[in-house]
C-alpha cells in the first residue's frame, strides 16, 4: 500500500511542478489529460475564465463501443484525441497548450497527443 501512495505522490508533484509554468489562455487554452486504469480523458481548460471548453473521455458511450469495450488502452487514447481534436476544431480551436498531468510522456498519453496533433491541433 505504501509503494501505490508514494506512486501517486511522485505524480503530483510532477503535476505541480509542471503546473507553475503552464497555464491556459483565452487564445491557447490547455490540453489536460487524466488517464486511469481503465479509461483516458482529456480537456481543453481556459484558465483565466476558470472553464472547461472541450472534454472526450473513453468513457463515452459510442467511443467505448467503438472500440469493443477495449477503453484504457493506446487506441482508445488516439480514438480520444482524434474527437478531442474534432470538437476543438468546431469550437474554433487551434492552438492548445499540453498538460500531461505529471504522466510519463509514452504510451497512452503520447498516442493521445499524436492523434490530437493529427486531428488539426497545434501544440
Amino acid at each position: 500500500m505504501k509503494a501505490i501512495v508514494k506512486k501517486l505522490l511522485q505524480r503530483q508533484r510532477r503535476k505541480r511542478r509542471v503546473r507553475k509554468n503552464i497555464t491556459g489562455t483565452t487564445e491557447r487554452p490547455r490540453l489536460s489529460v487524466f488517464r486511469s486504469h481503465k479509461y483516458i480523458y482529456a480537456q481543453i481548460i481556459d484558465d483565466v475564465g476558470g472553464r472547461t471548453l472541450v472534454a472526450a473521455s473513453s468513457m463515452e458511450k459510442p467511443l467505448c463501443q467503438q472500440l469493443g469495450n477495449r477503453c484504457g488502452n493506446k487506441a482508445a487514447a488516439s480514438a480520444v484525441g482524434t474527437a478531442l481534436a474534432t470538437k476543438a476544431i468546431g469550437a474554433g480551436i487551434k492552438k492548445v497548450v499540453f498538460d500531461r498531468s505529471g504522466y510519463p510522456f509514452h504510451g497512452r498519453i503520447r498516442e493521445l497527443a499524436e492523434a490530437a496533433r493529427k486531428g488539426g491541433l497545434d501544440f
